[in-house]
C-alpha cells in the first residue's frame, strides 16, 4: 500500500517487463479519455522513479507456446540484447516461463516474478473444459478465435508444462499470490472460488496459493485475481479496506534490489 511510510520505489538499471494474462491486453484505447493499462497505475509509479517498464501485447487466448513466441519476440524488437526483469500476471507468467526455458531468453533475462499464476493449473480449468470443452470448442473454431489457453491452464496441462519447461540456471525467480474470502469475494469470483478451494484451498478467485507459489519466496496478496494488478476490489473500495498495488510492485522492484540486481 502507499503511504508516507512508504520506502522510495528502486531504480533498477535493467527494464521491467509486465506481462497481461489470459484474455488480457496492453492497453484498452478510451472514448475522449486516456486508454486504461491492464496494470494500471503500475507503470507510472515504477517510471516516476526512472525505471524503464515495457508492456507487450501477446494473444489473448492463444497457447502458452504461441503467446511466449510473442513476448520473445517483443522484447527482442524493443530492446535487442539488453538485460530484463519479467513480472507476469496469471498465464503470463507461464508464457515468460516458457520464453525463458525454451525459447532462449535465459541469456537476458535477470528474473522471472509471478504474480497469481496457474503454476500447476486451476481446477477451475479443469472444470470448465470438462463442462464446455465440447461446446465451445466449435464455435471459437468457426470465428477462428484460438482457445488453446483454457486448455493450457489445467492441472494435466500444467503438469506437463513443468516437466517440459524446467527453471532456466542463473535466472532469479519469485512469486505473489492471492488470497480473497469474504466479505470481499464480488459475485463474479464466487463459482470458481469455490470450485478450486474445494480441490486446492486458499485462491485469489480463480488461482489457489498452491498453484501460484514459485521460485525462491512467495509473497501473499489480499485480493481477488485482477486485484493483483491494482484493479480495485469494490466491496473493498467501498469500506475503505482497498490497497493501491503500485507500492506492492514497488515492493516486489525492492525484492529484486536486495537480491543484488
Amino acid at each position: 500500500m502507499n503511504s508516507q511510510q512508504d520506502p522510495p520505489t528502486p531504480h533498477l538499471a535493467a527494464p521491467v517487463v509486465l506481462v497481461h494474462g489470459l484474455s488480457g491486453f496492453d492497453r484498452v484505447l478510451g472514448v475522449k479519455r486516456p486508454g486504461k493499462e491492464f496494470f494500471p497505475g503500475v507503470r507510472t509509479h515504477l517510471e516516476a522513479a526512472g525505471n524503464r517498464v515495457l508492456l507487450p501485447r501477446v494473444s489473448a487466448t492463444a497457447a502458452v507456446a504461441t503467446r511466449a513466441a510473442e513476448l520473445a519476440a517483443f522484447i527482442r524488437r524493443e530492446v535487442g540484447a539488453t538485460k530484463v526483469h519479467l513480472i507476469g500476471h496469471s498465464m503470463g507468467g507461464l508464457d515468460a516461463r516458457y520464453a525463458v526455458s525454451r525459447l532462449g531468453l535465459d541469456s537476458q533475462v535477470l528474473s522471472v516474478t509471478t504474480i497469481g499464476c496457474p503454476h500447476r493449473g486451476t481446477a477451475f480449468a479443469d472444470w470448465g473444459v470438462r463442462r464446455f470443452g465440447r461446446l465451445t470448442r466449435p464455435l471459437f473454431r468457426a470465428a477462428g478465435i484460438p482457445d488453446a489457453a483454457f486448455y493450457d491452464l489445467t492441472t494435466e496441462s500444467c503438469e506437463r508444462f513443468n516437466a517440459e519447461t524446467p527453471d532456466a540456471l542463473g535466472v532469479r525467480y519469485f512469486s505473489v499470490a492471492g488470497v480473497v474470502e469474504r466479505p470481499w469475494l464480488t459475485r463474479g469470483w464466487e463459482l470458481p472460488s469455490r470450485i478450486v478451494r474445494n480441490a486446492e484451498g486458499p485462491n485469489d478467485g480463480v488461482v489457489s496459493v498452491a498453484s501460484a507459489t514459485w521460485g525462491e519466496c512467495t509473497a501473499i496478496w489480499r485480493g481477488d485475481h485482477l486485484n493483483l494488478v491494482n484493479w480495485p476490489n469494490r466491496r473493498m473500495r467501498k469500506a475503505g479496506e482497498w490497497p493501491d498495488r503500485t507500492g506492492d510492485y514497488a515492493a516486489l522492484l525492492g525484492q529484486l534490489q536486495r537480491a543484488g540486481f
